[in-house]
């Protein structure tokens, strides 16, 4: 059901947005941004429970089975739905289901934006060519890391007066400008204004930056690499803080990796250099605070090549 179709049989019935939470159990700040537009993509199990309050005719429920809370969408994402509702006096068992999860079995590489959106809030994920990525939640030393790199970036770019938006995640970054793919990079530059949405941005950022974690190191080092260079992605930074390493690739040079041990500094070659990021304060940052997660491990032999993906030789195929 499509906006428009809610709100002609929300007009229809008469209902206001008060009413409709209450009979849908969807709360009225939800529905504000909804019929407002500024929501544009609604949860699946938010528009199941619209639908059926709009539908279905749960507004004429009798008020004591209000009172007894059992209206839809007033159970946790997953559990069932279960009571007897009295319609014009006649007593009837209604049995629904409501889930965050994408309508109908889907299989790896064939997921949407549509399933993207009924994740949960709680589960951080990126869609990569149709393939559903769940990122775990990033450790101490991860954000502290992202936390400073941004805090440079952000301060020359304000110091130079400069036109350029660096953000850190999560945002939302419709790569391929499909419905296939949506990434959240660490760290990202914009220079096209043009590409902002109130959800997020629309076509490749200017500058990504990952920071590897055990979690997510093949990605980031090979499938993200390759989406970020066919995206028209300028210049792209992998800090991997378990092998203490930092990688560049940039369109200047087609793209040929160039790694550094984290020491001394380097810079952005988005700004012909002269941004330098402290590679020290970062190795220092991963001293103090050891990640601990699992035993630290050094890169022996790191093959540089033009054309060819850099891939630490330790990591899990």
């Amino acid at each position: 059901m499509t906006l428009e179709e809610m709100r002609k049989i929300k007009q229809e019935r008469g209902y206001s947005l008060a009413q409709l939470s209450d009979y849908s159990g969807v709360p009225l700040g939800t529905l504000q941004k909804i019929f407002s537009g500024e929501t544009e993509h609604p949860r699946y199990a938010t528009r199941q429970a619209l639908e059926r309050a709009l539908v279905e005719g749960v507004g004429e429920l009798s008020k004591e089975k209000r009172a007894e809370g059992k209206t839809y969408g007033n159970k946790l994402p997953g559990e069932e739905l279960f009571g007897t509702y009295k319609f014009e006096g006649k007593s009837q068992k209604v049995e629904e289901t409501a889930r965050y999860s994408a309508p109908g079995p889907k299989r790896q590489g064939e997921y949407t934006l549509e399933d993207y959106y009924t994740m949960p809030d709680d589960r951080r994920v990126e869609l990569i060519d149709g393939v559903i990525y769940d990122m775990s939640s990033p450790t101490f030393v991860h954000q502290h890391i992202l936390g400073e790199t941004y805090s440079a970036i952000r301060d020359f770019i304000r110091a130079k007066n400069g036109n350029c938006i660096p953000m850190f995640a999560p945002v939302d970054v419709r790569l391929d400008c499909d419905d296939r793919t949506m990434v959240q990079p660490d760290i990202l530059i914009l220079c096209d204004k043009s590409k902002i949405y109130k959800w997020g941005i629309m076509g490749a950022p200017d500058f990504c930056l990952e920071i590897v974690s055990e979690s997510t190191s093949r990605k980031d080092y090979i499938k993200k690499l390759q989406k970020y260079t066919d995206a028209g992605v300028k210049e792209y930074w992998i800090i991997d803080p378990l092998r203490k390493i930092l990688i560049t690739y940039c369109w200047k040079d087609e793209y040929v990796p160039h790694m550094y041990p984290l020491a001394g500094r380097v810079g952005v070659e988005l700004y012909d250099g002269e941004l330098q990021i402290d590679l020290d304060q970062i190795a220092s940052l991963i001293q103090e605070y050891p990640d601990g997660r699992r035993e630290e491990r050094t890169v022996q032999r790191i093959g540089v090549a033009k054309g060819k993906f850099v891939v630490p030789e330790d990591i899990d195929k």
